[in-house]
């Protein structure tokens, strides 16, 4: 009888344990979890045409888990079709985030969500309301799947009459789940360089990745609202941002890489030269893909990028990097401290100082993880310093741009990748969900006086 109910015992051991674990160790978790999986997957004889060692399905797999693209082989030479389904599974996962997935088995677990995991799902979505999640999450969910189906429609008409309906279909539907995620995976070894002139290819992916970066609250928001005055804060705020910030980068892309003969300058007709700053310009924001060579950047346009990415695109989407919001609200909490206010006033509202507070740590701890890894990769690696700085700013932001570097980096160096593509997607987050968490001090210590600046 005891033996018959130890599989009972063990299983409600294991739910206690996992119901009562905190947002930030399910989400940590969770992403550990599946790249331990996807590892495990890609080592399966039949997900590669090649003999696959441990630490490159190890990267991979992680690179897919997180959605950032950075990759130690040829994604379309070395993975059969089973690896690539399986790349398509671990960037769905990761792109529509794995404590989605998990609440969601909690609430089938349990009938109902916890306070605490309303709570970590409100943080997620950026939802401060009582508004229904559950519904919200089935939204989310259709949204992805309709923007992916209509990418991979769209795509078909540039691929099918290149490979045939069946590998034509496949490989729009492959980048279609990678661009509207931010996984930045392609199966041609130059990205998508051999359409850097293609007006349907450039339009397509850079609308997928920025859907899928500017988040599904934003969208959801816009729904069945008319005017702009109507939209919350956050959506004006990622809708105005994101229009700006493109059209600036693309004109300083432009300007930068104009004359530079190994990319802009080498192309023949000024329609693929604006293609090119557009796409260059929105893709940093987490996308991962690239039409010009990225390791032939100017060393200006490459260090611009790298701001780029480091901004990221929107809370509560597929995108990484510290968010646009969380940008704007320090640009505006500075402007707010040298006009002598109170707190920044924007739209006819104010922001709360706790949302302040908030930016300013998720900015301080992204920049001490991005220069504590470029400090490490410059011990372990002997290649070019700004060549390892774009490769960890792209990993801690998600990204999956590289200037050639990943697959040549040691051991040590692609292991330090590995950890800061993890602390990259589950970081701003994990962080996010703790300083949700306020305690109120119920002592009140005497205030004390520091000179700065």
């Amino acid at each position: 009888m005891m033996a018959a109910l130890a599989p009972a015992q063990l299983f409600q051991k294991v739910k206690a344990h996992v119901l009562g674990l905190t947002p930030p160790q399910g989400l940590a978790l969770s992403y550990v979890g599946l790249s331990l999986i996807g590892t495990l997957l890609l080592k399966l004889p039949g997900a590669t045409h090649e003999p696959t060692s441990w630490a490159q399905a190890l990267f991979t797999a992680v690179s897919a888990s997180t959605i950032t693209g950075l990759v130690v082989v040829d994604t379309g030479a070395h993975f059969t079709l089973l690896g690539q389904w399986i790349l398509l599974f671990l960037m769905q996962c990761g792109g529509l985030g794995l404590m989605t997935f998990g609440i969601l088995v909690i609430h089938i677990m349990r009938g109902q969500l916890a306070i605490k995991h309303r709570a970590a799902l409100r943080e997620t979505f950026n939802q401060s309301g009582q508004a229904d999640l559950r519904r919200l999450l089935l939204s989310a969910v259709v949204f992805a799947a309709i923007l992916e189906s209509l990418g991979t429609v769209l795509l078909a008409f540039q691929w099918v009459p290149e490979l045939g309906w069946s590998k034509g279909l496949f490989f729009s539907f492959f980048h279609a789940v990678s661009a509207f995620n931010n996984a930045g995976f392609a199966l041609r070894p130059d990205s998508l360089m051999s359409y850097v002139g293609s007006p349907l290819i450039n339009i397509v992916i850079s609308l997928l990745f920025i859907f899928g970066g500017i988040g599904f609250v934003v969208v959801a928001d816009i729904i069945g609202k008319t005017h702009f005055r109507h939209y919350s804060l956050h959506t004006k705020f990622m809708l105005i941002g994101t229009v700006v910030i493109n059209i600036i980068a693309t004109v300083i892309i432009l300007a930068l890489e104009y004359g530079n003969p190994a990319t802009l300058a080498g192309l023949s007709d000024w329609g693929a030269k604006l293609w090119a700053s557009w796409f260059h310009a929105v893709a940093p924001r987490s996308s991962g893909f690239n039409t010009l060579d990225t390791g032939a950047l100017l060393p200006a346009t490459a260090f611009f990028v790298m701001g780029l990415m480091f901004i990221g695109g929107g809370s509560g989407s597929t995108a990484g990097g510290i968010k646009l919001t969380t940008f704007i609200v320090a640009l505006l909490a500075t402007w707010a401290f040298l006009q002598k206010q109170e707190r920044p006033v924007v739209f006819g509202r104010s922001i709360h100082p706790e949302i302040i507070r908030k930016s300013l740590a998720m900015i301080v701890i992204s920049l001490l993880s991005v220069t504590t890894a470029i400090f490490l990769l410059n011990i372990t690696e002997s290649g070019d310093f700004l060549d390892l700085a774009f490769e960890a700013v792209s990993a801690a932001a998600t990204v999956g741009l590289s200037r050639g570097v990943t697959a040549d980096l040691s051991s040590t160096g692609q292991f330090l990748i590995v950890v800061m593509m993890l602390i990259g997607r589950v970081g701003p987050l994990t962080i996010a969900f703790t300083l949700a968490d306020t305690h109120r001090q119920s002592i009140q210590y005497p205030r004390g006086h520091v000179s700065i600046g």
